[in-house]
């Protein structure tokens, strides 16, 4: 897979195209002669924090090298830095007529939805996508973007009954990324599974920030945590991207359990050469690797639909990490109680609030 590119050459590539814009028409052209086994095309652009999160965008990631592999993709991928650096990795890849481009997190939503319509022969997807709104109300979404959402707190809520049951001071934590609508729904969940199975536990809640920086900074991680083990938390959830590396090393070196994101955030240990056993009891996993398998699949067999697409406990697209395969010590009582608590919610005798 080739590198991500700099934004220099981002910058004189689309200088390129608005001084010469049939070259969009053009290349379109010689990829239709080209016939239809030639290879798609599939650009991404990651969310803040980048590659190396052991997290969202590896998770992404993951989902890409996997359509390489087995769809035989020509991937390509960029790591954007702040501000209208995002517009600009997006635009290359459409401009370049892409067959798909996708957006890693909430933050791309307005570009691609701009972008979409702009070359409405290019497909999109926006993981996380959260509709731009107008006079209160969400605009259109373009019928070549997909915008793929999650039940978070499905997944939250699992996890904060570990939590809740695990716990022996009763007092457990979370700590989220940026202070936003997003994250509050992980907060929701887990604070509703922590109290379904243990009413009198306290759950300490606190954020990294108010700005996209807040997913991307461990040190204000670790903070947090030291402040809630401080007040008594023996377990703590981290929604926070890699600031959440922060919470686990904490967790590791105070010996407490820590509730990783995203992706299986276990491991031997935090840093290369560490033998310290992971604090990592388990995981809400958000299967953002398979969405975008899947996305990508659906563009080459031309089965790609626009709108939006929800996944939740039911859909496979949340879930807990609970195998001993890491040697993870759930007891077994726990793990009972709460595959009981994941089948009430498929069937709908448990609704999981969206909001704290």
């Amino acid at each position: 897979m080739r590198r991500s590119l700099a934004l220099l050459v981002i910058l004189v590539v689309i200088d390129v195209v608005l001084l010469f814009p049939g070259g969009r028409e053009a290349r379109s052209r010689d990829r239709s002669a080209a016939g239809a086994r030639a290879p798609a095309r599939v650009g991404l652009v990651f969310d803040v924090g980048g590659r190396g999160d052991r997290s969202f965008n590896d998770a992404a990631y993951a989902g890409m090298v996997r359509a390489e592999r087995e769809l035989g993709i020509e991937a390509e991928l960029i790591e954007p830095g702040e501000g209208a650096d995002r517009e600009s990795a997006i635009r290359i890849f459409a401009a370049r007529g892409f067959d798909l481009v996708i957006g890693v997190g909430f933050i791309f939503s307005n570009d691609l939805t701009l972008l979409a319509r702009e070359y409405p022969r290019v497909h999109f997807a926006c993981i996380d996508y959260a509709p731009p709104m107008r006079d209160g109300r969400p605009l259109p979404i373009p019928k070549n973007l997909v915008g793929l959402k999650f039940r978070e707190e499905e997944g939250s809520f699992l996890v904060g009954a570990v939590a809740g049951l695990v716990s022996r001071s009763k007092v457990v934590g979370f700590v989220g990324g940026m202070d936003m609508p997003l994250i509050h729904k992980f907060e929701a969940g887990y604070r509703a599974g922590v109290g379904r199975v243990c009413p009198s536990c306290r759950v300490v809640v606190q954020y990294a920030g108010s700005t996209p920086a807040a997913f991307k900074d461990p040190v204000k991680g670790a903070a947090l945590a030291v402040s809630q083990v401080g007040q008594g938390a023996d377990v703590i959830f981290h929604a926070s991207g890699s600031t959440g590396l922060g919470v686990m090393r904490v967790a590791r070196d105070r010996h407490i359990r820590a509730i990783g994101v995203d992706a299986d955030q276990f491991e031997d240990g935090l840093h290369p050469g560490s033998t310290t056993r992971s604090a990592v009891i388990t995981s809400m996993v958000k299967r953002v690797d398979v969405v975008v398998y899947e996305t990508i699949r659906a563009v080459i067999e031309r089965t790609f639909r626009g709108g939006v697409r929800v996944f939740g406990l039911r859909e496979h697209g949340v879930d807990y990490v609970h195998d001993s395969s890491h040697g993870r010590d759930i007891p077994a009582h726990v793990v009972r109680r709460v595959e009981e608590l994941r089948a009430s919610v498929i069937a709908g005798r448990i609704r999981v609030p969206e909001a704290p």
